[in-house]
């Protein structure tokens, strides 16, 4: 028998769930996390295998991760500026500057596919107030990623390699269930792949087990009042999902 009333709320929450981008101060108790990972652990995966991990940071593991990482980005953003020769140094030199993530984060987008995102991305930038040829506030906006947009908790999600792409399918569907989870207690969340592209920070504070990759990260905490967080870039239709039956 359907409930209504759970369809409902549901539909609600899938419906007014956001990619947070700025969140408060405010700490999380570890109960109310605790919670969130009891309910996500729930979510199904390729003969109930599990192929995943999660790394949980806070307090002062966190900063430690975040100064590690900025550190990173800012010396990245540094070399992109400074031509091929220091690119060329970089790499001889093994510089922490260059990505050490297990999966490739730059990529180019399917033309098919361009078009959304790159609306998206305008579209959030106009709420930020941040003008196209800003590239100054781009970048700070970029960076802000690492800076877990200012949330008490950050998580790394790890998957199993020999499961190739079904153990990120598996990730992707535990993901929106603690996503789902925190948004009905009222926390905000914002999976972030960009924290998949240097996982040497990360490996150097937790005993990852060797054979799982970092996959990317999500920042966990309070929403704070910034108009943000409201942004709505929308979904595509069902009719635009759904791929047509052959004719003749």
């Amino acid at each position: 028998m359907v409930d209504t009333e759970d369809a409902g709320t549901l539909a609600r929450l899938l419906r007014s769930r956001r990619s947070i981008r700025d969140f408060s101060t405010r700490e999380v108790p570890a109960e109310l996390i605790d919670a969130v990972l009891d309910d996500a652990r729930w979510a199904p995966s390729w003969s109930n295998t599990q192929p995943y991990r999660i790394a949980l940071a806070s307090g002062d593991l966190k900063e430690g991760l975040k100064a590690q990482l900025l550190a990173r980005y800012d010396a990245a953003t540094k070399l992109q500026r400074g031509g091929m020769a220091s690119k060329l140094a970089a790499f001889v030199t093994r510089s922490k500057a260059l990505p050490d993530g297990d999966f490739d984060t730059r990529f180019e987008y399917p033309k098919e596919l361009t078009p959304r995102r790159r609306a998206t991305g305008f579209g959030l930038y106009s709420v930020l107030g941040i003008a196209r040829e800003d590239s100054a506030a781009r970048n700070r906006q970029m960076r802000r990623n690492w800076e877990f947009f200012g949330a008490p908790v950050v998580l790394f999600v790890f998957v199993r390699q020999e499961l190739g792409a079904y153990s990120v399918l598996d990730a992707g569907i535990f993901l929106q269930s603690l996503m789902l989870a925190a948004h009905a207690r009222g926390l905000g969340t914002c999976a972030e792949g960009a924290l998949g592209t240097w996982a040497g920070p990360v490996r150097e504070a937790f005993a990852v087990p060797p054979a799982y990759k970092l996959l990317c990260g999500v920042a966990l905490g309070w929403p704070s009042d910034h108009v943000v967080n409201a942004y709505n870039p929308g979904r595509a239709e069902v009719a635009e999902m759904l791929i047509p039956v052959k004719r003749g």
